[in-house]
């Protein structure tokens, strides 16, 4: 699983329109599901996401985690963060898991973060045209591949 952590001040998904998830201080988070992904890859991402300290405390240092500051998060599934561009102009998406197979995935991970969280989170719709909106608070933007463990 790939995820893209974007602290921000509000955040809001579009679909057909309509508004269907938005947030205000928080994370907004693409994450994108590969073949192989696991339970273990759920648990391990949900409970690094919920716990990095990327908001500041009382110093001005970004040293509190998202669980200290009570904010919300906004999860829009994003299988073109598995895009390989090593070979031509056209990304290539065969590491990304069908949805057969990510549904399940981004659902359990989605139960995850709520239980890690205490509370619902906000979402897009997997596989849906989606209009995504984001002030970038920073900004700060992190990175995460649970391929990338060690």
């Amino acid at each position: 699983m790939k995820a893209v952590i974007q602290r921000s001040l509000k955040a809001s998904v579009e679909i057909g329109g309509r508004t269907k998830g938005s947030i205000g201080h928080g994370y907004m988070i693409l994450v994108g599901i590969e073949n192989g992904d696991t339970g273990e890859d759920i648990d391990w991402l949900a409970r690094k996401i919920v716990n990095l300290r990327l908001f500041d405390d009382e110093n001005g240092v970004m040293n509190k985690s998202i669980l200290q500051t009570g904010g919300d998060i906004l999860l829009i599934s994003q299988f073109t963060l598995h895009a390989m561009t090593a070979k031509g102009n056209r990304p290539s998406y065969i590491k990304a898991a069908k949805p057969d197979i990510a549904v399940p995935v981004y659902e359990k991970f989605i139960e995850k973060l709520e239980e890690l969280m205490g509370k619902p989170i906000e979402t897009g719709i997997f596989g849906a045209d989606m209009q995504v909106s984001l002030v970038n608070d920073g900004p700060v933007t992190i990175i995460i591949d649970t391929k990338n463990r060690n």
